[in-house]
């Protein structure tokens, strides 16, 4: 095992310095640069532009430099804990995405909670109570669930948290604590701003988790060790709990590798929806716009986290099933 993993840590190295070399030049392929597109924009309104400024700001972030010489800078910044400079925001990428990463992780915690304490129970009644009414319900609200888009739910929470309790959604707390340092008067508003997004976001989640995990149960439900442990005399929950249960949640251990990505990247089209100053709404922006450090940063988050949650994945999976071997060993 020790083996094992020391030799997936070795191999995160190369694996990742190869994606950040791919992002890098994915964002580099539009023609022109950040600036480039600045300054189209400022035409376009009639606005001038002083062909000095521009040259110092090129030659100051290195995009008079060939993309070799731009990528070996950011990448080696990048390992230094230095995320480069963005352009739109005019400040170090650090200080851009510092309160945003939080507060996406915020809704993406809770949305996962949300998610587990509603799918789990859901699935495991609908597989133990198969083609009863409660499953006949629960499946038909797992179908809406999963058919309904998330932009659609979005609006129409919207309307109902401002008809219903008079609260308007847009963002994840009043403006008045925009600029403010935290205290207890904004962490109070920003959980009556929670709910929302949360129950957008995990609806589709939550239908597809019940639909899998039904579906796993029932076919581990119907094995011949199941019928044995009955046979022994194991109570019913207990022969539940640890045999098929347990083997049912490996597509549940597979999804840590996505999840992981998730508590990062956030809903996008949700957020831009809702105006939920998380992630998504950024990442897509610096792409639009080409501000390739701030861009560049993100993806590379995603890289690592989604590297490091196939691993953890792949050693829970070992653990939950004993079928599963990670050195490839024949077992008779």
């Amino acid at each position: 095992m020790i083996q094992y993993v020391f030799g997936r840590l070795v191999m995160m190295i190369p694996t990742l310095l190869v994606i950040s070399f791919i992002v890098f030049v994915i964002i580099q392929l539009p023609p022109g640069d950040y600036l480039e597109t600045h300054i189209a924009e400022l035409e376009s309104q009639g606005e001038s532009v002083d062909p000095a400024k521009i040259a110092f700001l090129r030659k100051e972030y290195g995009l008079d430099q060939p993309m070799t010489v731009q990528y070996f800078r950011w990448i080696t910044g990048f390992v230094q804990g230095n995320y480069g400079y963005s352009f739109e925001f005019d400040l170090p990428v650090s200080e851009v995405i510092g309160d945003r990463i939080w507060l996406t992780v915020l809704v993406s915690f809770v949305t996962i909670l949300f998610t587990w304490l509603i799918a789990f129970p859901i699935g495991i009644y609908s597989a133990t109570h198969q083609y009863s009414w409660g499953d006949y319900g629960l499946s038909l609200i797992g179908f809406i669930g999963l058919a309904t888009p998330n932009f659609l739910l979005a609006l129409i929470m919207l309307y109902l948290a401002n008809v219903w309790f008079g609260t308007s959604i847009g963002g994840l707390m009043d403006p008045r604590y925009l600029d403010q340092p935290w205290s207890w008067a904004k962490l109070m508003s920003v959980l009556e701003h929670l709910w929302i997004p949360v129950v957008v976001i995990g609806t589709s989640g939550t239908a597809g988790m019940i639909r899998r995990l039904r579906a796993n149960l029932l076919d581990e439900l119907d094995k011949q060790y199941v019928l044995t442990a009955k046979a022994k005399g194991l109570p019913r929950g207990r022969a539940l709990r640890k045999y098929p249960l347990r083997m049912s949640l490996n597509f549940f251990i597979a999804d840590i590798g996505n999840i992981l990505p998730s508590v990062i990247s956030g809903a996008e089209v949700t957020a831009i929806v809702l105006s939920l100053p998380t992630t998504g709404p950024m990442l897509l922006r610096s792409l639009q716009s080409q501000d390739m450090y701030l861009a560049g940063t993100f993806l590379m988050f995603l890289a690592i986290l989604t590297v490091v949650g196939m691993l953890i994945s792949d050693l829970l999976l070992a653990w939950l099933d004993p079928r599963i071997r990670l050195s490839g060993e024949v077992v008779r």
